[in-house]
């Protein structure tokens, strides 16, 4: 099965891209978040990938960060979440939030994802909400590259850390401790790496 792909950037289109590794171009489905975030077309990528194979297909599907792959498997594992859905989800939420959202079981933000019911959310959070403690520290870790803004920042560093399994107050003064050092508008996945190694010195 192809787990990574190493290119360039052939083209992009409405949810998918394709990606030519040696003249051979794969089409590769994407989230709508990380679509937006592969190179240009004609630059260099690297991109990981699952395969799903089916009786009358062999899909692709592409992720940036090892992150967003493990949350793709966990929710494609809840049943009635096909590859397809479990994009629609990844397309909603940055995967740190929908980690948080999950862990919190927030039903009813769940909802407001396109595709994605009263019902399944419901699922979602019955089937992930311990699995998502769980995850590849990138998956929590991961945002968008742009600073965050410094109230916003400080508010999705506690969630990371509580998602993670950190108590109230450890989590808040790792949070404090991360902005006075790197500054609050440092982007996110510095703040939270800072945060983390002050939670794990003081444990």
């Amino acid at each position: 099965m192809i787990a990574s792909l190493n290119g360039r950037v052939l083209e992009k289109s409405l949810g998918e891209a394709v990606i030519d590794v040696q003249g051979v171009g794969y089409r590769v489905a994407f989230s709508e978040l990380a679509l937006s975030r592969l190179p240009p077309e004609g630059e260099a990528v690297q991109v990981r990938v699952r395969t799903v194979v089916r009786e009358d297909a062999l899909d692709l599907y592409g992720f940036l960060t090892r992150g967003e792959e493990e949350m793709f498997l966990l929710l494609t594992a809840v049943s009635g979440v096909g590859p397809k859905l479990a994009l629609n989800v990844l397309s909603g939420l940055e995967v740190p939030e929908l980690a948080v959202a999950l862990g919190r079981g927030e039903v009813a933000r769940l909802t407001k994802i396109k595709g994605v019911g009263k019902k399944t959310a419901e699922r979602l959070v019955l089937e992930l909400k311990e699995k998502v403690k769980e995850l590849h520290l990138e998956a929590v870790a991961h945002a968008a590259s742009a600073p965050a803004a410094a109230h916003g920042a400080r508010s999705d560093l506690v969630s990371a850390l509580l998602n993670l399994g950190y108590k109230g107050a450890q989590a808040e003064k790792a949070a404090d401790l991360a902005s006075e050092r790197l500054g609050p508008e440092a982007p996110f996945q510095q703040l939270f790496r800072e945060a983390l190694k002050s939670v794990r010195s003081s444990a």
